[in-house]
Order: structure tokens, then C-alpha cells, then sequence
């Protein structure tokens, strides 16, 4: 019946026989302890004195402490064995116990609040079973940033690095090597070599001389310093930001940035160059070094999808010419045990599934540097790329991505293990420290203490990564570019589309998905069926129909038969001509708008190409059919065209001589490397969950290269699933900037029964539900500026609060249907089928 608070006694035994003799042998406090009488002239005050008190207990009950503790199991032995370091977190009259991987691993309440306030050095405590130790006091800033909890090795900054060499106790004084008397040999002779190229000449782009302590570190023989100049003929290309990311990679690679972690992510948006930048220090390392002019490196390894393989070859003889550098490419004629036959060949592009393949032939190979280009690839460190990648012993390591993150921090945590093993510790002590606190914080019922913890935990979590990850947005190279004006369209749905919307939202297994609860429900619902049907429906009646006639749907991963998903949807809905598959333009309102564009395009300038997008092969067959019938030239590329033919196409496409009109593109195929700066314009024709992929995709046409103003359009069909789709996407990029780009993606998403009511809605009425949504009362004409609009997605008062990001709709025009003109004369030839626009207009700027 031994209460906690006589486990609060100080460790050492005169401690302890003082705190018994002040607070009385351990009897509670009363009130009038001061020696005060009630008849004593201070006597007036005392009532005062107890809400004063009371105000200050409460003050106490709202402040967090934090202390360095070990702890062990309850045990009367004198000398305990203690099991390991904790963080005891202690607020009001309770605590908590925290291993170093954040889990809790006790709690505790009913102490005196005074007494934890005065927890000191050596003093225990009882906690749920455990004994701790107080070791020493945590400051607020170093728990709220989560540092109490990271390793030694993760807490190295740029300030230790830049320092002298590790202190060695009763080492002798030793001067650096390089010097005179440094005790390591004698220096070498003959002349200093000099550097490659000219540091002094204008505009040459020199690397950093590595610091003492990297010197310390790699130079043990003593050879002189010499600058690293980076080759004038790549110089001369390098823009900026491409500079600064040449320097950036170097530094990461040389360990100047990290002591002991040679890795690098570069984060870049597409289209800033990342290739040209990994082009330009490879061959820096493969040429130079620091020490002695001595090159770092003697090989390389690129590796990346197969469909880009031949395009980086291309990059290399690009920019270096095939007199500099050969690459070796390995493929279906060249096997990577040919390899060591081909010294001329320092650098090998190999696919990730032609790794998979030889990584037993490659892991003698001596490869200095590994570069993994689309590195998103390894957002998991238990598939067979990553091991088979982690099995080649090479610590110099790049990943190169756009969308570091697609679905949640972890996959973020996995490329950083990947790159720098080890930096964030383990993976259970990364969730409870870093992604836990950051996602808590950015759901809508987060409190501010969680909201404030999760952005100080986000903020350090970009500091320790921040080190070695380089992200830049599409932003840095706007003033390189032409203009760019991109179109949100709201296009209205056709008689048709609207009969059966509301016909497959009455169906049994939509009323299913409804009413589906507990954990088990989605493995046996149609969810995805009833989403995939309502979005093709959103494309054209026509692919539903084939669907709905030929074939049930399945859903994956059971691949289970959903009987009655057309239940209810009777094939007579559908016009008489579908039952052959021939298909009407006026029975899609995407459609109507997509065909008056396309002819806009050809008469207003002729010469113009387009890029027609979309995430369905069979929407493709779809808009390929429409191509043949208006008379359209037209190339294809998607996950059916072999690789080998892939970066013929885009050539052939992009030259000026070409005579496609049309470039149909899948969504899923073609890799981020995809360049088709031979178009002008480019057209949306559905939407994906996640964000990344639409912007990724959107990005084609607006590259290093593009010459000509460019027209991005996308296509939602009004009041429909694709505009709920929309929204979730601008709520979810909300996340970009606490570390870098998150997203969500399909396979991932989970539903609440109320986003599920939402999801399963129609309004054929509204000419746009996300303008309804903002509370916008701007009239929707081009006069209203858009900055005068007080325009925040979701700060309605009637509805569940959304993240302010949703707000950046504010900055668009908006446009009614209703209106005259857009002032875009591609645009105004599909006016009468469109309810609703967003318009967002990058203008050209100068270089200075």
C-alpha cells in the first residue's frame, strides 16, 4: 500500500536523510505551514495566498519537464542493473516513460507536482512497474525537436564537420598533413600538380577545398591540395541552380557535408536537369580529385528504368560527345560480364530489372559511385531492388526522384537508409519520433500542442536531412522558360453521362460500399470497382458500356467478381449504336471540349503539336479512334511500346520536320526523363489520386528546350467524382514543404464512411462544386483581380476545415461559364461546353 511519492528519494543516503527531515519524514504538506496564526496580522492575505497557490499548481499541471533517465525493473538490490537510457516526460502530478525510440514503455500519476518539478540529477522514481534514474534535464527545445532522442552519429552538423580532427586524449600534437613536421614522412617531390582545367578563368565553376578535419580523415599520405575545377565545356551549359547542385552532389559524395556518409538525394522537380547535374560530377570524380589531382573515382553505376536506359547514353554523348566518355549500356546484346572487357567504358546504365538479373555478376565490379535515377523505386527496404542494390558494396550513393515521397514518411525514411544508413536511427524509433507527431499535426482534429509538435519534429527532421538532400521547384528555372498558362476545366456532363451517374449511384453495389463497416469491409466491398466505373463513365458512356456488356468488373487484389455492380443499369440506358462499339463524340462532355481544342489548335497555328494524356489505355483506344475519324496524324507511346522504340518516337515527334499532330501518351509509361518539348500544348483528359503523377505529367511540354508559349488543360466532368478527386489532390499537396513533396496514392488512400458519402455523390446543377466549396463571391469574370478574392478551399463555416494550402486556388482567375471570353483563343472555341475554369499563368522573365 506503499504510495508512488516514496519512490521520489534522492539515490545517495545523505541525500536521502535530507529530503526526509524537510519535508517532515514524509507526511503530506498543509496549508499554513509558514508558522502563521489565524490571528496574526498576515492572517487577511492567507486566502489570497491559496488561490495564488492554486493558480500556480494549475500553471505547473500545463508545463512539460523532460529528463535523461535509465530505468530498470523494480528490485530492492543495492546495485540495480539498469536496462537502458529513456526520456521521462513529466506534466501536473503524471509521467511518462520513453524509450530512445519514442514508445511509451510506462506512466505513472498521483505524484506531488512540486516534487516532479524538483527532480534533480541521481534522484529515482517509480513508473509503472520500472525504476528510473534521473541522469540530467532535457531543454523544451531539444524534445520538441525530438534531438533527446536521436543517436550520437545523427546530430553531426556542419559545425563538426568543419572542425579540427577528433580530440585524442594524451595524443601528441601532430600538424596537418601537407605540412611541414607533420611526422608523416617526407613530403613528396617534384612539382605540385597542378589543377585540370583554369580555376582563375571566368566563369569556372571550382569546388571547395575539403577542411581540416576531412583532411585528417582522407589524406593520410600527405598529398597536396589541388583545386577541382569542373570540365568548361559542361560549365558553359550549367544554369544556377545546376551549378549550385554540381557543388551540392560534390560535397555529399566527398563527405565534406556529413563526416563518414557519402550519400545524396537529389529532390529536384522535373525538368530542373538532374541529369545534366549527376553528368557533370561524374565526370568531375572520374577525372579529379582533391588530393594530388588523383581521381576519386575509376567506375560508375547508373541505374534507372529500362525505358530510360538509352536515354541517358544519349545525355552523356550529349553533353560530353563520344570522344570524352563512353557509356556502356547493358541490355539484350551487351551482358554485364562483357563489361570488365571494356576498360574505355567507365560508367555502366543498366535497368532495374536487368539488375535484378546480374547482380551476382555485377557485385565484383568495383563501382565507386551508384547512382538510382526515379530513386522512388526504393520507397520500401525489404524489396528485392533495394537488397540486391544494398548487396553492391558502394557508399557513395545518389538517388534522383521528383516525388521523394509518394504515399507516407516511411517511404521517405527508406531512400534516407538507402543513401546514409543509419542517420535516422531505426525505423520504429523514425515513426514515433518524426512521422507520427508530423501526420497527428496535420489532421483536422489535431490540437495545437500536437499541430506545434508535429511542425517542430517536421523542421528538424528538414534539418538533419537537409544536410544531404538538395529540393528545388519548377520555380528556379520560370525566367529560362516561355510562358506557361494552365487551365482548369469544369466540363459539363452530357444528358447521357448524368442518367447514368445517377443510375450507378443507385446500384446495389455502390449502396454496399455505404453501408460496408469494420476492418474487414474493404477486402470485401467494390470499392475501387464502383470508383473505376464512375471514372470512366466521367471519360465516356461508351467504355462503360463494353464494360457493362462484355464483362463484370474485378477488384484486385482478390480479383473477386462483383455480380452486381450493374445491377440496376440496364443496357437500354445506353444508345441503340453502342451494342457495336460505335460511339458517339456528343455523348462525353470531356470529349466535346477535347475535340473543339484539338480544332482550335490546327486553325489557329497549324504548325502547333499536342500532347494527349490520359491514365487508361482504353481511354487511349478511345481518343486514337476519335484521331483516325477527325483526320488527326498521331504516335502513340504507352506500356505496350518496347522499349528499344520508345526515344525514337519522342526524337521523331519533337523535330520540326515531323508531321504528327498528336502525341497520345499513357500516363504510366515513359519515365520522368520523357522530354516532348516538340508540342506546345497538352491536354489532361482525366485525373490521377495522386498529384505527383498529374504534375509530372503536365510538365512534359514545358522543359529546358520548349521555344514557344505554352497551353496546359486539364478535364474534370462537373459536380462528378473527378472534381472530389481534384480537391483531394490540392488538399493533400498541403503536406509539400514539412520535409519534401508527399502525395497520396490509390493503393494507399483510406475512406471514412462520410468521405465515401462525399466520393458517391452527383450535382448535376452545380457549374462547380470546388468554387462552391471556397465561398468565393467573386463573379467570375477576368476583371476581378485575384488577389482581391478572399478565397480559402474549405474555411466555410458549415464544413469540416481543411488545410489552408487548399487556399492557393485563391491566386488562380476564375472564370464562369457564363462569360463572353477567356482570353485564350484556343480556349474560347469550347466555351459552350465548359460550366466552370481556374487559371493559373507563369509569365516570362528576364535572366539578370
Amino acid at each position: 500500500g506503499q504510495s508512488q511519492e516514496a519512490w521520489l528519494v534522492p539515490r545517495r543516503k545523505e541525500r536521502r536523510t535530507q529530503t526526509k527531515a524537510a519535508t517532515g519524514g514524509g507526511a503530506p504538506a498543509v496549508k499554513g505551514q509558514s508558522g502563521e496564526t489565524e490571528g496574526s496580522p498576515s492572517a487577511p492575505w492567507a486566502a489570497i495566498d491559496v488561490v495564488c497557490s492554486s493558480t500556480e499548481q494549475t500553471l505547473a499541471s500545463l508545463i512539460s519537464r523532460y529528463y535523461n533517465v535509465v530505468w530498470c525493473k523494480a528490485s530492492s538490490r543495492k546495485h540495480k542493473r539498469w536496462e537502458g537510457d529513456a526520456v521521462l516526460v513529466a506534466r501536473g502530478r503524471s509521467v511518462v516513460l520513453k524509450d530512445m525510440e519514442g514508445r511509451d514503455i510506462g506512466r505513472g500519476s498521483g505524484y506531488k507536482a512540486s516534487e516532479l518539478e524538483s527532480l534533480d540529477e541521481g534522484q529515482t522514481l517509480m513508473v509503472g512497474g520500472k525504476q528510473v534514474e534521473v541522469m540530467g534535464v532535457i531543454s523544451d527545445e531539444d524534445y520538441v525537436k525530438g534531438r533527446c532522442f536521436q543517436d550520437a552519429t545523427v546530430s553531426i552538423s556542419t559545425d563538426t564537420v568543419a572542425g579540427g580532427p577528433p580530440s585524442r586524449p594524451g595524443a601528441r600534437a601532430f600538424a596537418w598533413p601537407g605540412q611541414k613536421g607533420s611526422g608523416r614522412g617526407p613530403e613528396p617531390e617534384g612539382p605540385v600538380r597542378k589543377p585540370r582545367h583554369d580555376p582563375n578563368a571566368p566563369g569556372a565553376l571550382v569546388m571547395p577545398r575539403p577542411l581540416a578535419n576531412h583532411q585528417w580523415l582522407h589524406n593520410k599520405t600527405g598529398l597536396p591540395l589541388v583545386d577541382v575545377v569542373v570540365d568548361p565545356h559542361l560549365t558553359n551549359h550549367l544554369r544556377p541552380h545546376q551549378r549550385e547542385g554540381v557543388v551540392f552532389l560534390y560535397e555529399c559524395l566527398m563527405g565534406m557535408r556529413l563526416a563518414g556518409r557519402y550519400g545524396a538525394i537529389l529532390a529536384d522537380e522535373m525538368g530542373l536537369g538532374k541529369t545534366l547535374q549527376c553528368v557533370c560530377v561524374l565526370w568531375t570524380l572520374l577525372r579529379q580529385g582533391p588530393y594530388g589531382g588523383k581521381p576519386v573515382l575509376k567506375r560508375a553505376l547508373v541505374v534507372c528504368p529500362g525505358s530510360l536506359v538509352k536515354n541517358w547514353a544519349a545525355e552523356f554523348t550529349k553533353w560530353l560527345g563520344r570522344e570524352r566518355v563512353r557509356v556502356y549500356t547493358v541490355d539484350q546484346d551487351h551482358r554485364v560480364e562483357d563489361f570488365v572487357h571494356s576498360p574505355l567504358c567507365p560508367v555502366m546504365v543498366i535497368s532495374y530489372e536487368m539488375l535484378l538479373r546480374s547482380v551476382d555478376a555485377l557485385k565484383p565490379l568495383d563501382f565507386g559511385l551508384l547512382i538510382c535515377d526515379e530513386g522512388h523505386r526504393l520507397k520500401n527496404s525489404s524489396i528485392k531492388t533495394t537488397s540486391a542494390l544494398n548487396s553492391l558494396a558502394c557508399p557513395r550513393r545518389v538517388i534522383l526522384t521528383g516525388t521523394p515521397v509518394q504515399n507516407d514518411l516511411q517511404e521517405f525514411f527508406s531512400i534516407v537508409e538507402f543513401v546514409n544508413a543509419g542517420v535516422l536511427g531505426s525505423l520504429a524509433a523514425y515513426r514515433k519520433i518524426y512521422e507520427e507527431p508530423i501526420i497527428t499535426s496535420r489532421q483536422p482534429a489535431c490540437t495545437e500542442e500536437e499541430r506545434l509538435l508535429g511542425d517542430e519534429r517536421a523542421a528538424e527532421l528538414a534539418r538533419l536531412t537537409g544536410m544531404f538532400t538538395l529540393r528545388r521547384t519548377q520555380d528556379v528555372i520560370d525566367r529560362f522558360l516561355p510562358e506557361r498558362a494552365e487551365w482548369t476545366l469544369f466540363c459539363r456532363p452530357t444528358q447521357l453521362q448524368a442518367r447514368l451517374y445517377s443510375a450507378l449511384l443507385s446500384t446495389r453495389a455502390v449502396r454496399a460500399c455505404l453501408s460496408a463497416h469494420g476492418p474487414h469491409a474493404s477486402a470485401h466491398s467494390p470499392h475501387l470497382a464502383c470508383i473505376a466505373a464512375l471514372k470512366k463513365l466521367c471519360n465516356h458512356p461508351g467504355l462503360l458500356c463494353s464494360k457493362c456488356i462484355n464483362e463484370c468488373f474485378l477488384i484486385s487484389p482478390c480479383q473477386e467478381k462483383v455480380e452486381d455492380l450493374f445491377e440496376g443499369l440496364p443496357v437500354e440506358l445506353f444508345p441503340e449504336g453502342y451494342v457495336t462499339h460505335r460511339f458517339c463524340t456528343t455523348d462525353s462532355g470531356k470529349l466535346l471540349v477535347l475535340a473543339d481544342l484539338l480544332a482550335a489548335v490546327q486553325h489557329v497555328r497549324r504548325a502547333d503539336k499536342v500532347v494527349l494524356v490520359s491514365n487508361y489505355t482504353q481511354t487511349l483506344d478511345l481518343l486514337q479512334d476519335l484521331c483516325a475519324h477527325l483526320s488527326y496524324t498521331w504516335c502513340r507511346l504507352d506500356g505496350q511500346t518496347p522499349v528499344a522504340k520508345r526515344q525514337r518516337i519522342v526524337e521523331s515527334f519533337n523535330s520540326p520536320h515531323s508531321s504528327c499532330f498528336l502525341f497520345l501518351l499513357s500516363s504510366k509509361a515513359g519515365g520522368v526523363g520523357l522530354n516532348l518539348v516538340g508540342a506546345s500544348h497538352l491536354i489532361l483528359y482525366d485525373i490521377d489520386w495522386n498529384p505527383a503523377n498529374d504534375i509530372q505529367a503536365m510538365a512534359r511540354v514545358w522543359r529546358d528546350g520548349q521555344k514557344k508559349a505554352v497551353h496546359v488543360y486539364r478535364l474534370l466532368t462537373t459536380g462528378t467524382i473527378e472534381e472530389k478527386i481534384y480537391q483531394r489532390q490540392v488538399c493533400k499537396q498541403g503536406l509539400s514543404g514539412a520535409v519534401v513533396d508527399l502525395g497520396k496514392k490509390t493503393e494507399h488512400i483510406s475512406f471514412s464512411t462520410e468521405e465515401l458519402r462525399d466520393l458517391f455523390t452527383f450535382d448535376p446543377n452545380s457549374t462547380c462544386l470546388t468554387h462552391d466549396m471556397l465561398g468565393c463571391q467573386c463573379p467570375g469574370d477576368e476583371v476581378t483581380a485575384a488577389a482581391e478574392r478572399a478565397c480559402q478551399l474549405g474555411r466555410r463555416a458549415d464544413s469540416i476545415p481543411q488545410r489552408v494550402s487548399m487556399s492557393e486556388l485563391m491566386h488562380w482567375r476564375h472564370f464562369s461559364g457564363s462569360i463572353q471570353s477567356y482570353g485564350d483563343i484556343y480556349l474560347d472555341h469550347a466555351h459552350s461546353h465548359i460550366t466552370y475554369a481556374f487559371q493559373s499563368t507563369s509569365k516570362t522573365q528576364n535572366a539578370s
